[in-house]
């Protein structure tokens, strides 16, 4: 063996041996099929075949003028050629597959299916290899389109779709004239389910028979614009406007209008069945100088979807302010709990002046009964209390109190003590140094009642007198 390697000549064949056994060895591995025996060791060329499946077919008409079906949109094609060619082409695709009715009339035709831009070295057979086709004339035609609503009854509680906005109504359609004659409708179809509120939306359009089938023709446009307005429960309400902030030294408000005086609102039927009326609608007094017109936005309320209108034109009349004060006005105990009895203790009387200050001709037509001062113990308990005095009156006036709180005992009907008397309050006052002037306005009144009956009993015509004295002290 040594011998052999030492040889020149040895080691170069053994090296062309091997060399020739590697070529053999990767060409074999390329072809198709085993070498037969007999074929030459070294081939002359490999081939290859391959079946290519879903091929699109490229129609050659004038679209512009006619319509034709029958055509098919993809074929099959098997390519042979060489190995290298064939993977090219699987990998590629790089031919196309026709059928050319360019010079064809109207009418029914067999075309034959055909393949260009082939690569060198490759043949095609393609399947199906002729087809039957219809040309007929282009025909087009106006539609309107029809929205249909689908689960319509998978829509939320109290809502309803009112009839919908379709943009534009109408859509052109282009077809051959016997699938145009066969439009029964158009449509475009809209989901409600779940839906409370107004639906805005792009809806692909679909042509269908009298049966019921869809046809094949060209829509334009293919998609529109739906817009579908959802009526829900409504109900119209009032508002109440809240003043915030105090008008200039001298005016005082003579009236004031809105337009409109009330709003509808909208919302599920619960929610409107609590609803009496909308709060919060500001006005603020500092603003204004003289008449003056203001756009008041409207608040939307809890659980209310929407308000319409959601502004109100509020109008206010200005005037020179006068003021009145009304004497001696009674302080209404409410949310009394039924167990509870109520007694003033500051003050004892139970009540209080209220001066109200009002453009003239308010001024002039308010009555002593026109304002109400109350009290609201609803979340008190027994014992005493100091408590805000309100106030219900016109709205176009505004007032002071000759006291902002008043104490308040609340006694359990169910104790044994009796509520104190009139001079035991007094004399409890007169201990912790409380009194005020209304306590003694109040003790004056009363001294002056005493003597009034006294004069009632030995004078029948005092009672007239002293109603002429009521009337002209509650004016």
């Amino acid at each position: 063996m040594d011998k052999i390697l030492n040889n020149r000549w040895a080691v170069k064949l053994l090296a062309l041996v091997f060399a020739l056994l590697l070529y053999g060895a990767v060409n074999s591995a390329q072809a198709p099929t085993p070498k037969k025996i007999g074929e030459s060791f070294f081939p002359t060329s490999t081939t290859d075949e391959a079946t290519l499946t879903d091929i699109p077919v490229k129609a050659y008409y004038d679209d512009e003028k006619y319509v034709v079906t029958g055509v098919p949109q993809t074929v099959n094609v098997t390519i042979k050629g060489s190995t290298s060619a064939v993977k090219t082409a699987r990998q590629t695709k790089n031919f196309e597959i026709y059928a050319d009715m360019q010079n064809l009339s109207t009418g029914t035709h067999k075309v034959e299916l055909k393949a260009r831009d082939v690569s060198k070295g490759l043949t095609l057979s393609i399947n199906p290899s002729v087809t039957t086709v219809t040309i007929q004339e282009k025909t087009t035609a106006e539609f309107p389109v029809e929205t249909e609503f689908y689960n319509q009854n998978k829509i939320k509680d109290g809502y309803s779709p009112e009839q919908p906005i379709v943009n534009p109504k109408n859509v052109t359609v282009t077809g051959s004239k016997d699938v145009i004659d066969k439009i029964s409708v158009i449509k475009a179809f809209v989901n409600l389910e779940d839906v409370d509120q107004q639906i805005e939306k792009e809806a692909k359009l679909t042509v269908y028979d009298s049966s019921g089938n869809e046809l094949p023709v060209e829509v334009s446009p293919s998609v529109v614009d739906i817009t579908v307005p959802i009526s829900s429960p409504s109900k119209k309400v009032p508002f109440k406007i809240e003043r915030t902030g105090s008008l200039p030294d001298g005016i005082s408000i003579s009236s004031i209008e809105t337009s409109p005086s009330e709003v509808t609102v909208y919302g599920s039927q619960k929610v409107l069945d609590a609803l009496d009326f909308i709060d919060g609608v500001k006005l603020d007094l500092s603003k204004i100088k003289d008449d003056t017109e203001i756009d008041a936005d409207i608040p939307l309320p809890d659980g209310v979807k929407k308000v319409s209108p959601e502004t109100v034109k509020i109008k206010v009349k200005v005037a020179t302010a006068e003021e009145k004060k009304i004497d001696n006005v009674p302080i209404s105990v409410v949310g009394l709990s039924k167990d509870l009895t109520s007694d003033f203790v500051s003050p004892s009387s139970g009540r209080l002046t209220i001066t109200v200050k009002g453009s003239k001709s308010a001024i002039d037509k308010l009555k002593a009964s026109d304002v109400e001062a109350y009290i609201n113990v609803g979340d008190l308990n027994e014992g005493t209390h100091e408590v805000k005095v309100q106030v219900n009156g016109p709205q176009n006036v505004t007032w002071t109190l000759s006291r902002s709180k008043v104490k308040v005992k609340l006694t359990s009907t169910d104790t044994e003590d009796q509520p104190a008397s009139t001079s035991d309050r007094k004399d409890q006052k007169d201990q912790k140094g409380q009194s005020s002037d209304d306590d003694v306005q109040d003790e004056k009144s009363k001294e002056e009642s005493t003597q009034d009956k006294a004069k009632k009993e030995s004078s029948q015509k005092q009672p007239v007198k002293e109603d002429k004295k009521e009337d002209k002290a509650s004016s």
